[in-house]
């Protein structure tokens, strides 16, 4: 049976990356470590990428009316 991947969540995924930049930058962990730990952090990286792509294509589709997208100014309120 194929393994099934678990879906993180964007926002763990961003405070993982965090953390691992963290660590990183502290540079006092082997190079082994820092290897397996950029490998996760470009993993973790995609994840928000994609989550990022997927969350702007729902905004453009409830946007578009009638065919055409209309661009509504932001207000605060």
């Amino acid at each position: 049976m194929p393994k099934k991947k678990i879906a993180i969540q964007f926002e763990d995924a961003l405070a993982e990356l965090e953390q691992l930049v963290a660590q990183l930058e502290q540079g006092d962990i082997s190079l082994e470590e820092s290897l397996i730990s950029f490998e996760r952090g470009v993993t973790l990286t995609r994840t928000c990428q994609k989550a990022l792509q997927e969350a702007e294509q729902k905004v453009q589709i409830l946007l578009e009316k009638n065919g055409t997208q209309t661009l509504e100014p932001f207000t605060d309120e």
